[in-house]
């Protein structure tokens, strides 16, 4: 999985999952920018400040990640977030709007601007990080669910478009993992996360009986990202120790 002189932009990228994805990347030897709504300072990767809710944020990032490296090879589209509300009619419509700009449409909007940069190069791949939540739509938490299942159904499509032009596109959903948002919950609830990792496990029956790392499914991000995953394009892989039945 050598990907020298590779370029990667990993959204989302300075914590959790997106910063283990851009490790990975870079142990294998690619290039990597990662985004975020700002720079934390320390990160090993060059951080590109946007808000990925807005078009124009988009704009600013797809500008920005062209000027530091050149050109795109791999975009790893990570970011995301979900408001919880009781029941599925209290969300506004702010809250839909919101959900929907950026667990879809900023995927939707990145690709659209980088994209055509791999198709000019006949080679690329995109891989467009989802959730277990696209196929357990819980009330709490509707439009965070509706928004995924839509950005599954549109990776799809866009496979399908992009695959004669080189570029593949492939949708990672991870289910319950243990992240520094993790923690941060388990500390506004005032529980330990281990605890409150464990609890949610067994309550969620997943057969491995824990839950997963964010390393765990950076380590299908790079396998994807891959010459090893050459053939592989228009997939969903589920990265959730079993927890979910298959649809």
């Amino acid at each position: 999985m050598d990907l020298g002189g590779r370029r990667a932009l990993v959204t989302g990228g300075t914590r959790g999952i997106g910063a283990a994805t851009a490790a990975l990347l870079r142990s294998a030897g690619a290039q990597v920018v990662v985004s975020a709504r700002s720079d934390p300072g320390g990160n090993p990767s060059p951080v590109l400040v946007a808000d990925l809710s807005t078009a124009a944020g988009v704009e600013r990032l797809a500008d920005q990640t062209l000027a530091a490296l050149g050109g795109v090879d791999i975009l790893v589209s990570n970011v995301g977030g979900q408001v919880r509300r009781p029941g599925a009619l209290d969300f506004t419509e702010q809250d839909w709007q919101q959900e929907l700009s950026i667990n879809l449409l900023a995927a939707v909007r990145l690709d659209r601007a980088l994209a055509p940069h791999m198709v000019a190069q006949r080679a690329g791949v995109i891989v467009h990080v989802s959730s277990g939540a696209a196929r357990v739509a819980r009330p709490s938490s509707l439009p965070y669910s509706t928004a995924k299942a839509a950005l599954n159904a549109y990776s799809k499509g866009l496979a399908s478009d992009l695959g004669r032009h080189g570029v593949r596109v492939n949708t990672v959903s991870p289910g319950l993992i243990e992240t520094s948002r993790m923690a941060e919950v388990a500390a506004e609830r005032g529980v330990e996360p281990s605890a409150m990792l464990a609890q949610v496990a067994a309550s969620l029956e997943i057969p491995l009986g824990r839950a997963g790392t964010a390393e765990e499914v950076a380590q299908l991000i790079l396998f994807l990202a891959s010459p090893a995953a050459s053939y592989l394009t228009g997939s969903h892989y589920v990265v959730d120790g079993g927890a979910f039945p298959v649809t």
